[in-house]
């Protein structure tokens, strides 16, 4: 008689997987291997860097040229070293929230959106991460170029009226109003970007902002046009990194003050968008 015995199998055991969460940092993360993993993103940024540096330089050098000639030119009429140096800002801010732009609606016209929000569900964390890193990234550029433009500018114009130091008032902050005002330029592009999901859209409209709108107000009368225009986009911002204003024109702390306004109203108009549409 046999007897049979039964014997327990082992459980086969599977490698655990490692958890993958969605957090912050690892959104941050992939946002900025995204951006730096572009080519545009390195040409657009060193046209950004170039405009401000090259417009700086050749204003200085031009008005250090007229002083030793005699035929100033009247726009360099009263000019510092400091407006001279920040010449090329308007030029920057355009390449600089035209990459911001591309950041954003790139990811709607290639398609690639629904993969990001397929790892990242919740969505507005996407576009708060791509507006911090390249907002960072712009200020940091806007920064450095606007003070390396100063110190270089400093120089070309040595022994001129228009010649200052990093000690005279309000310079220090004139070229950190640069930076950061080139920095929210950035993040108003991407949050256009993700607003409109159009490259050409956004890069439309934000060039209607920063550029047309302010010369078509000039059309109103000025009773209008003095009590609208310090509040446009561009004005308030110049207004930030201005070294003097005149009774026209806000102080620097109401232009920041009202170029975050316009920055968080752009965001939120991107933020309901992301949420409540489908891509």
């Amino acid at each position: 008689m046999s007897t049979l015995t039964a014997t327990a199998e082992e459980p086969r055991t599977t490698p655990a997987r490692p958890a993958y969460r969605v957090t912050g940092r690892r959104v941050l993360s992939s946002e900025w291997a995204k951006l730096w993993s572009l080519r545009s993103t390195w040409i657009t940024l060193g046209l950004g860097l170039l405009f401000l540096v090259a417009f700086g330089l050749i204003a200085s050098s031009r008005y250090k040229s007229g002083i030793n000639s005699g035929h100033l030119d009247r726009d360099f009429a009263g000019a510092t070293a400091v407006r001279l140096s920040l010449f090329g800002t308007n030029f920057a801010q355009l390449a600089l929230g035209v990459l911001g732009v591309l950041v954003t609606a790139g990811e709607y016209s290639t398609g690639m959106i629904r993969s990001t929000l397929a790892a990242v569900p919740r969505r507005l964390p996407v576009l708060w991460s791509k507006a911090a890193v390249f907002g960072l990234v712009a200020l940091a550029l806007g920064t450095v170029g606007a003070f390396v433009t100063f110190l270089v500018g400093s120089g070309i114009v040595s022994g001129t009226p228009a010649a200052m130091g990093l000690s005279h008032a309000g310079v220090l902050r004139s070229l950190l109003g640069a930076g950061l005002y080139l920095g929210l330029v950035g993040v108003i592009g991407a949050a256009l970007g993700a607003l409109l999901r159009s490259v050409a859209g956004g890069i439309s409209v934000l060039v209607a902002t920063l550029m047309l709108i302010p010369g078509l107000i000039s059309l109103l009368p000025s009773s209008w046009r003095d009590d609208i225009s310090p509040y446009l986009p561009s004005n308030a911002g110049e207004s930030m990194f201005a070294l003097t204003h005149d009774s026209t024109a806000l102080s620097p702390a109401a232009g920041l003050l009202v170029f975050l306004s316009w920055t968080a109203l752009a965001l939120a108009g991107a933020a309901y968008r992301l949420a409540r549409s489908d891509v």
